[in-house]
């Protein structure tokens, strides 16, 4: 067993992953339950899957049948909740620490036993299609979905998480299935409990719960690397609407990259930290980026922001802006390219990066509070790499100099490294 800072880490004989942290300020416990599949591990065909089966591990096992665990757990004073992303799917119960057991028990059933019975898997396609559909009303996810795709042309990031509209028409129980009982497994999940309970007594539980089950032969997963990007590629929508949206999306680099905290406080100084937490975090305000007073303040734009995220393998750095009325898409792209040269030519001030990680810190710190928070931080840095990468989160970003921020700046703020996307309202 590895001990760093409190976190305990060990593994099962059958290859579960355990993380066990005590936090003993009130009598609560989350529990979560991650595993390593999420819309990278899909191909066409089956995009959304990961997504679908999330949905489906909440229609119940044998022992939990139905709707059971909802009622308990909120019965219990507690919540449970699922996410499905990029790199991961995983499974939550908050809950008064003498309850937890009951958590324990439903994730070690669903695990391996859960039902998918078909008449509900049809059921949850009329969801899902029917989720997917009210996303698409909205214009930036449409536009978003058009330049996340035209920058990923051979890596699985290339599609939404909640999959193709084609394919969520013609899956089968048995895809769904299959992609359930080939990575749910001990040997591919991450098991993280944080807060009011004695160490060994939670361990040796999982261990009489979950040491049943025998790890599986895991699919090799070898995602085609994206080939470096050699031209700027533009995307140009219209529909329905009122107002006129800009995105701007550059290739980036991965959460295990050295370049990975540099661009942290490089988003900072241009849109405002973004949030890596699922739940949000009050957040700063971003109206002392640069992207804002060069663009709201100006009168381009009614609102601007970013979007960076850590992920496995390198995604994207993506910028947004809604053009204010009587403005045009083009006049807010001039402006942000002013901005983008004026990062990749002149360095920041050390006063004004300073401002920036402070701000990124406060934004980190304030959504990792909670036991939950701190649980999700935990299962999500394993995921990435190890669970000491979030222990290491602070101190790496303020190790970030100037000299930083000027090169990766220059080296994935190449306009040949982006994808644009214009959404314009259709004329009446």
């Amino acid at each position: 067993m590895r001990k760093s800072n409190a976190v305990c880490k060990t593994k099962l004989k059958n290859g579960l992953t355990v993380l066990l942290k005590e936090v003993h300020v009130a009598p609560v416990i989350s529990w979560w339950l991650w595993y390593r599949v999420g819309s990278r591990h899909e191909r066409p065909g089956t995009t959304g899957v990961s997504h679908w089966v999330e949905h489906m591990l909440f229609k119940g096992t044998r022992k939990f049948p139905g709707n059971l665990a909802d009622r308990q757990i909120a019965r219990d004073g507690g919540v449970r909740n699922a996410m499905t992303w990029l790199d991961y799917t995983a499974y939550f119960e908050t809950l008064p620490a003498d309850k937890i057991d009951f958590a324990l028990q439903l994730e070690a059933d669903r695990m391996r036993r859960a039902l998918f019975p078909p008449q509900e898997v049809e059921a949850e396609r009329t969801v899902i299609i029917s989720e997917r559909q009210m996303y698409e009303n909205e214009p930036t996810f449409r536009l978003s979905e058009e330049v996340q795709s035209a920058a990923f042309r051979i890596h699985p990031y290339h599609h939404e998480v909640i999959g193709d509209l084609a394919d969520l028409r013609t899956m089968t129980r048995d895809d769904l299935y299959n992609h359930y009982r080939r990575y749910y497994a001990p040997n591919n999940a991450i098991a993280v409990a944080v807060g009011d309970f004695d160490r060994k007594q939670m361990l040796a539980r999982i261990e009489q719960l979950f040491g049943r089950y025998k790890p599986v032969a895991l699919p090799e997963l070898r995602p085609r690397p994206e080939p470096e990007q050699r031209g700027e590629r533009r995307i140009s929508l219209s529909g329905e609407g009122e107002t006129a949206y800009v995105q701007i999306a550059y290739h980036a680099p991965a959460a295990t990259d050295p370049d990975f905290f540099p661009m942290v406080a490089l988003d900072s100084i241009l849109a405002g930290a973004s949030s890596f937490n699922v739940f949000g975090s009050g957040g700063t305000s971003n109206r002392s980026s640069r992207l804002y007073r060069a663009l709201v303040q100006t009168g381009l734009a009614a609102s601007v922001g970013g979007n960076f995220a850590p992920t496995v393998d390198p995604y994207l750095y993506t910028f947004y802006a809604t053009v204010r009325a009587g403005q045009t898409p083009q006049a807010v792209e001039q402006a942000f390219n002013a901005e983008i040269e004026r990062v990749r030519s002149e360095p920041v001030s050390e006063a004004e990066l300073h401002k920036a990680i402070k701000q990124a810190k406060a934004l980190f710190a304030y959504g990792a509070e909670s036991v939950t928070n701190q649980g999700f931080w935990l299962g999500f840095s394993e995921i990435l790499q190890d669970y000491t990468w979030f222990e290491n989160y602070l101190p790496r970003l303020e190790a970030v100099t100037v000299t930083d921020i000027q090169r990766v700046a220059q080296k994935y703020f190449a306009p040949t490294n982006r994808t644009v996307g214009y959404f314009t309202p259709e004329q009446k």
